[in-house]
Formats: structure tokens, C-alpha cells, sequence
């Protein structure tokens, strides 16, 4: 259940959606009508909800990360992807206007919705998940790139595929660090921007959420040193979402592997963190 103060979201992407939408990236933002910013949040909010639920199907999570990648062009353009520094600086952006629409579901929740588990047992059920989450959107990305190079190479779908599964494996471990803060008690209050600003900094860090985090926007809150580690960190998961970009369908099976893998250490060292440092968390 997410909080009262977190956006409503939806759990589905739109009815309607092809595999053949998804795998579009090539139309341009001006042959679109912009949305309105409530449209762009409402549409954003349905795209990671999707991409982070548990139980999508893969064509659904195609559909989602095609949804994203769509959304994040319109937005912000891809002329900066072509370039590595302005293109983790697209993605940094990209996250945190993502962040505050992940819904974290609380210890109740979560505790229902995964047999009654709790503490340990709960934890790792919870990372257990989300790295085959991110597993699949790596397969997702993979097959996504397969599809487009037996047809035409793009120069523009590989940036944008390659920053958009990355914001989208950033997303669903983003929600993880929120679900173990709860799982030990130490839930992340405040509005969804500032959880959100908190969890983009635990991601970067990977530790627990800092308490004394400031408040306000996130790009904001975020200073000079957090802001670099997090563009470090960006940039390394960039490198390793190359891998999406191998021949065929290698592409994908090679990327759901590190994606795994990759999110399982996240959540073994936010747990370890949790476990050894307890925190009172307030907004």
C-alpha cells in the first residue's frame, strides 16, 4: 500500500499496447502533442509502476520500458546521450524525476503480500525479487535491441534504450532500499519528494537512508559530493548496461545476469547497513 502523500499509481501499463510501440524509439518528441505536466506525471507514474511490479509479464515490461524510454525523450531530448558525461547527467535527471513516483509498500503490506514473512526471511524474498526484476528488464533491453538491429541499426535507439534501462533497474532498487528500511523498522517518513531524495542518496551510497538528509527538491537537495557520487555510480551501471547491445539475443541473457547480480549486492549491503546501524528516520 503506498502512503497517503505518494502519487497514485497504476499497476498496468495502458490497454492497447503493442510490442511493436515499445520497441519505437525513433519518433520524435515534435511529432507529439507535449502533454500536460499533470498527463506527463500521471503517464510516468503508470510506466515505473509497471516496471517495478513484481509480477508483470515480459511483454508487459517490453511495453513499460518502451513507455519510459518515450516519456524520457519527450522530456529531455537525446542530443545529450551521444555524449558519456551529458549523458549520465540526462540519466541523474532522469531518476530523479522518476524517484518520487515509486511506491513503497509498508511493513503490513509487504508482509501479506509475501506469506507472512518477516526480518531476515522477508528481506531476502525482497531482494530475492527485485533482482529478477532487474533481470528482466535486462532481457527486456536485450530484446528490444535484438529486434531493432535485424532490422535497421539505429544510432538513436542504442543511447536511449541503453539510459533508459538504467533508469528503470535504478527504479526497482530504489524501491528495494525503501521496502528493507521498512522491513527493519526504519521506515523513510516525508512527502514522496523527500523519501525520494533520501533513497536516491542511499542508492548511491548504498547504505541506509542518511536522517539528516535535508529537505526539498531532489535535484536540490542533493549536494555537490552526493550529486558526483551518484553520477559515478550512474556511470558505472551505464558501462555495464552495455552489455544489452550484444549480438542477438546474448545481448540479453548476459545483461539479466549482471542486473541480477548487481542488485543482490545492493540489497545485501543496505541490509547489512540496516542491521548494523539502526536508525530513527524522520521527514
Amino acid at each position: 500500500m503506498a502512503r497517503k502523500d505518494q502519487p497514485t499509481v497504476a499497476s498496468t501499463p495502458s490497454p492497447g499496447a503493442s510490442g511493436s510501440e515499445a520497441v519505437n524509439t525513433n519518433v520524435s518528441p515534435a511529432e507529439e502533442p507535449a502533454p500536460s505536466p499533470s498527463e506527463h506525471e500521471a503517464e510516468l507514474s503508470e510506466a515505473v509502476s509497471a516496471l517495478t511490479a513484481e509480477d508483470a509479464e515480459p511483454g508487459d515490461r517490453r511495453r513499460s520500458l518502451g513507455r519510459l524510454v518515450r516519456l524520457q525523450i519527450r522530456q529531455r531530448g537525446v542530443k545529450d546521450l551521444f555524449k558519456p558525461k551529458q549523458a549520465v547527467g540526462w540519466i541523474a535527471d532522469s531518476v530523479s524525476s522518476v524517484a518520487p513516483y515509486i511506491a513503497i509498500r509498508d511493513l503490513e503490506t509487504l508482509r501479506r503480500h509475501h506469506d507472512g514473512l518477516s526480518g531476515d526471511a522477508l528481506a531476502e524474498r525482497l531482494v530475492r525479487n527485485a533482482s529478477r526484476i532487474t533481470a528482466a528488464i535486462g532481457a527486456a533491453g536485450g530484446g528490444v535491441a535484438a529486434i531493432e538491429w535485424t532490422v535497421t541499426p539505429s544510432l538513436l535507439s542504442a543511447p536511449v534504450l541503453l539510459a533508459s534501462e538504467t533508469v528503470a533497474v535504478v527504479a526497482v532498487e530504489l524501491k528495494l532500499i525503501g521496502e528493507l528500511h521498512e522491513v527493519y523498522g526504519q521506515p523513510i517518513q516525508g512527502t514522496g519528494t523527500h523519501r525520494a531524495m533520501a533513497l536516491v542518496q542511499a542508492w548511491a551510497q548504498r547504505k541506509g537512508v542518511n536522517p539528516f538528509a535535508i529537505s526539498g527538491g531532489v535535484a536540490a537537495a542533493l549536494g555537490t559530493a552526493a550529486r558526483k557520487e551518484l553520477r559515478e555510480r550512474l556511470l558505472k551501471r551505464l558501462g555495464r548496461n552495455l552489455t544489452t547491445l550484444g549480438p542477438f539475443l546474448t545481448g540479453a541473457a548476459v545483461a539479466g545476469f549482471l542486473n541480477r547480480r548487481s542488485t543482490v549486492g545492493l540489497g545485501e549491503e543496505i541490509t547489512k547497513d540496516l542491521k548494523r546501524h539502526p536508525r530513527v528516520i524522520e521527514g
